[in-house]
């Protein structure tokens, strides 16, 4: 019988299998728009070629007495139709399956992933391999110019490396390496790596939204920042109607990125800017927010901006920002700079390694590790629900996506969601078009409509599109 290589979740995936459910599966999306109906035959041989690339796609995921794991498997991968509603659900307990999917719908190539496999960034490698394979098959182009055919390489952080079919891929765990106190390089070691490193994979050696004329994170400055203080008062929790069968109500609002950028209060970087945006919008469609008026937003920080790894597997960390409404000036550039203020502390080495570290321990207590699997989810199910409480919406900026001279004309835009428990946005850009997705349990989309109102108002041009979710939406689209 041949032995599998396996390996334990790492510290940011098992939060997903206990936090999952029927409204929120934990699927995020990915699709690159082409400028020409996608070809199924030329896409499978794409498909095959990029999954031969990423070890950790081959994972299927096992569940042990204590922990899960991801165990190699021969499973091969199947462009299908797309035919289930947006971010539906990919694990199944106890199915050895694949842990994501990749479909073709008219000009759209989507590529959809349970996320204690990978994280966006991982994703993203992955999707935008595929799309330069399926792009250069098509068009039956020679190899890339020298300096412009890395196809791991995006401008939304450090590269990740697939690496070969037996290569580290499937076994880097890169909270291990910068977390476990016993093996942790030095922070000033860490600091300088880190710096080189982004300085060599992003235009402007820093973080997406992040403002230019400061640095993303100095070594030197070692204040520890622990997020905004809670406020006494209650954080607003949008209210909805659920979807009748429980998908995910997403709609797109396509900027221009030029024209958006223009608008951010000076000092403010992309990240915040739309945090202020949703909040405002959020409390415009509220009306009243009565005593629940702190507004809190979960946003994921892709570590690899600051501790270099080239690992596809899960490696961010979500921090919590919020603003209290009624306790100081509340136009959007104050309240933009305020979210900026909390966030920067937040996003210094020192913060992050004191945070993670901390997780990291926790993680490993003698206690907590003989604690049989299904006691652990409970656990971690009900920490999750509470911290959920303490949060209105959540914002994920993916930052922007170039692809090669010989590719890009023929991809249209590109787009990124997730399945929601609460409102949330997903931002990412192409091609200088800015992709804002807001996903939702709810068919309310009030919010949305307020969003789109204050771009409007600033004379920033918007392009909706949104799916569709009642039983009226759905037999209006099959007519």
């Amino acid at each position: 019988m041949t032995r599998r290589a396996w390996v334990r979740l790492d510290n940011a995936s098992n939060i997903f299998l206990a936090a999952r459910s029927d409204v929120d599966p934990k699927v995020f999306r990915m699709s690159a728009e082409m400028d020409h109906e996608v070809d199924g035959e030329l896409l499978q041989q794409a498909l095959d070629a990029t999954f031969d690339r990423y070890p950790l796609y081959h994972a299927v995921l096992r569940k042990g007495l204590f922990w899960y794991y991801l165990q190699d498997s021969d499973l091969r991968p199947q462009v299908q139709a797309e035919v289930q509603p947006t971010c539906a659900a990919i694990y199944r307990e106890n199915r050895r399956e694949l842990l994501f999917r990749v479909m073709r719908h008219r000009r759209r190539i989507v590529l959809e992933v349970f996320h204690a496999l990978s994280d966006g960034t991982g994703a993203l490698a992955f999707l935008r391999e595929l799309v330069i394979a399926y792009a250069r098959a098509r068009t039956a182009a020679g190899p890339a110019p020298a300096g412009d055919g890395d196809p791991a390489s995006t401008s939304s952080g450090p590269a990740v490396d697939p690496t070969s079919r037996h290569g580290r891929g499937l076994f880097v765990d890169p909270f291990a390496r910068y977390f476990r106190r016993e093996r942790r390089p030095s922070a000033a070691a860490s600091a300088a790596e880190a710096s080189a490193f982004v300085r060599a994979a992003t235009p402007a050696g820093l973080p997406e939204g992040l403002p230019a004329e400061e640095p993303a994170a100095s070594p030197r400055r070692r204040m520890v920042g622990r997020g905004p203080r809670r406020h006494e008062t209650h954080v607003h929790r949008v209210p909805g109607t659920r979807t009748p069968d429980g998908r995910t109500r997403a709609v797109e609002l396509t900027v221009p990125v030029a024209e958006l950028l223009a608008t951010r209060p000076e000092g403010v970087g992309t990240t915040m800017h739309l945090t202020a945006l949703l909040f405002e919008a959020v409390r415009r469609s509220a009306g009243d927010l009565g005593r629940a008026r702190t507004l809190a937003a979960s946003v994921p920080v892709n570590l690899r901006q600051f501790f270099p790894s080239t690992s596809s597997r899960n490696f961010f960390t979500a921090l919590r920002v919020e603003h209290t409404y009624g306790e100081g000036p509340d136009d959007l550039g104050a309240i933009g700079r305020q979210l900026e203020a909390d966030f920067r502390p937040q996003i210094e080495i020192g913060a992050l390694e004191e945070r993670l570290r901390r997780l990291m321990g926790l993680e490993r207590m003698p206690v907590l590790r003989i604690i049989p699997r299904p006691l652990k989810d409970l656990v971690l199910g009900l920490v999750n629900r509470v911290n959920n409480r303490a949060l209105t919406v959540a914002v994920s900026n993916m930052g922007p996506v170039r692809l090669p001279e010989d590719v890009a004309d023929q991809v249209r835009r590109v787009s990124f969601q997730v399945s929601a428990v609460r409102p949330q946005i997903c931002v990412i850009s192409y091609g200088g078009w800015l992709s804002i997705t807001f996903t939702s349990p709810f068919l309310e989309t009030g919010h949305v409509r307020e969003f789109a109102r204050l771009l409007t108002a600033q004379g920033i041009p918007v392009s909706v599109a949104a799916t569709r979710v009642t039983e009226a939406e759905l037999a209006e689209g099959a007519g």
